[in-house]
């Protein structure tokens, strides 16, 4: 599999983003900010990419209810060039904070 073959345009490590709260703000690198909307809800098509691809997205918890971990969507509210290695800043929205759903 190639990098963006999944539709991901920034891949992050150390950041719990499927638990973070309905419009939190990452600021990437010095001028970039992203608000994110949602979960990414993948569809069936994932399985083209890589057989088992859908099945390793999805999972359910304890209850039964499916966990999304396809990644999160967002808008973005300011532009400007990201490079890998930038400093990514979360910034929470002010509470009570709202689950991500799917988008």
């Amino acid at each position: 599999m190639e990098d963006g073959q999944m539709g991901e345009n920034i891949t992050t490590q150390g950041i719990d983003l499927l638990n973070l709260p309905e419009n939190t703000i990452l600021s990437v690198g010095t001028t970039s900010k992203i608000k994110i909307t949602g979960l990414r809800n993948p569809c069936n098509q994932i399985d083209s990419i890589q057989k088992g691809l859908m099945n390793a997205v999805l999972d359910k918890d304890q209850k039964g209810n499916l966990i999304r971990k396809a990644g999160i969507m967002g808008i973005v509210l300011n532009g400007g060039e990201i490079k890998t290695g930038d400093e990514i800043i979360v910034e929470l929205p002010p509470e009570p904070h709202a689950k991500l759903k799917k988008v």
